[in-house]
């Protein structure tokens, strides 16, 4: 279960942000306004590394 939940330096105070978590062996995204409601969970680190790059570089966009 993942305890170590954090909202990234860059996160703005508009509402839209997420929290990133991790223990052993996952980590996770979750909604920051929602600490309760569901997560996204990965197994390892790697493949959350590679979503965040994904985001960074804009090859993931959030459109509304």
């Amino acid at each position: 279960m993942i305890n170590n939940w954090r909202k990234p330096s860059r996160s703005e105070g508009n509402g839209m942000c997420v929290e990133l978590g991790y223990d052993a062996t996952s980590s996770g995204v979750r909604d920051s306004k929602n600490a309760a409601g569901p997560a996204l969970l990965f197994r390892g680190q790697a493949a959350i590394l590679a979503l965040v790059d994904a985001v960074r570089t804009d090859k993931i966009t959030s459109e509304r």
